[in-house]
């Protein structure tokens, strides 16, 4: 009977031991317990939305992220001319991207009507041969829709054979037209 008793204690201190390996195994290949994680992620998620996420790009543009930010379009509207340019960026929004694209799409609704618009590469001192990092259109009509709150816009573009679409924030397009016409005066 003592020899049944010191089985089962033996099996209960295994069944016991191994519960807590396996928790601690859990934690080695890269998982957390509940409350290891929760301050942790979001002390970081804070962090990173502070460095990772300018609130416009190099030519003083609105940005339009691209596949989960692995790039990143700028759109800067010229006031004056009436022009459209969107210049290809890094994951960063920091540096230029020349691409193969010889145009790039910017699909439009406004009043439950589609339009789409095709801006034409232009490619910048820098570029190498066959690639642009700039698009551009001299269609006023694109940003005066861009212009009205109740449109909706998306940037179409393919890079190395990948197809991206972003979402051209109306809003923060108006809010860099009034920064921009501050700076000018």
């Amino acid at each position: 009977m003592k020899n049944r008793f010191a089985n089962y204690f033996t099996v209960i201190l295994c069944v016991f031991g191994m519960t807590f390996v396996g928790c601690d195994s859990g934690t080695e290949q890269g998982t957390k317990s509940f409350d290891e994680a929760a301050p942790e992620d979001v002390t970081m998620e804070e962090h990173d939305h502070g460095h990772d996420h300018p609130s416009e790009g190099p030519h003083h543009g609105s940005l339009i992220e691209l596949g989960k930010e692995a790039y990143h379009g700028e759109l800067v509207h010229d006031e004056k001319s009436g022009a459209i340019t969107i210049y290809i960026l890094d994951g960063a929004a920091k540096s230029s991207v020349p691409i193969t694209a010889k145009s790039v799409l910017v699909n439009v609704k406004h009043d439950g009507k589609g339009q789409q618009f095709t801006l034409a590469a232009a490619p910048e001192q820098g570029d190498p041969e066959g690639k642009s990092s700039k698009f551009t259109t001299q269609d006023k009509t694109l940003g005066d829709l861009l212009d009205e709150k109740d449109t909706t816009a998306r940037l179409v573009l393919e890079i190395d054979g990948k197809s991206f679409s972003g979402e051209i924030d109306a809003h923060d397009h108006d809010h860099d037209h009034g920064h921009d016409e501050k700076h000018a005066h």
